[in-house]
């Protein structure tokens, strides 16, 4: 089974300076997909930084309605620990139409390399990539020398 042929990925949220203020992705449709993982990115993360990937839900395309799923990957930063790694979050079977991330960084500060999101589980495949994603290649054995 191969991963882009069964698996649409977006970036849903831009890459983010340190700071200490929540993040919120861009919305995804989760119509015709059985689950989304959502996997932050992290840079440079201060000792003592309090990290969280939720997801949130909602019927409404724009938002309006979103709540919290509780499903929350959390980290607090020792020295050095968190830079370069990565939270992940997967939304399995929800039960409303559109969901988004959130990622909250308190306490300290942490610099986010973006967010992406990955819908997975699609009721039709092959899939088309995102907007996003600008070039995409599937290959089969090794390249011959």
């Amino acid at each position: 089974m191969n991963f882009l042929k069964n698996n649409k990925l977006a970036v849903v949220e831009a890459t983010a300076a340190a700071a200490q203020t929540a993040l919120t992705s861009d919305i995804v449709d989760m119509d015709g997909y059985e689950s989304v993982t959502f996997v932050a990115l992290l840079g440079d993360v201060t000792s003592g930084s309090v990290l969280g990937l939720n997801v949130e839900h909602g019927d409404e395309s724009g938002g309006g309605d979103m709540v919290d799923t509780t499903l929350n990957a959390t980290f607090t930063a020792g020295a050095s620990d968190a830079d370069s790694k990565i939270l992940a979050v997967e939304h399995h079977k929800p039960l409303k139409r559109y969901a988004r991330a959130v990622l909250t960084r308190t306490t300290q500060n942490a610099v986010v390399g973006g967010i992406i999101a990955i819908l997975s589980g699609p009721r039709v495949a092959p899939v088309s990539q995102d907007a996003t994603v600008i070039d995409h290649e599937i290959g089969i054995g090794a390249p011959s020398a």
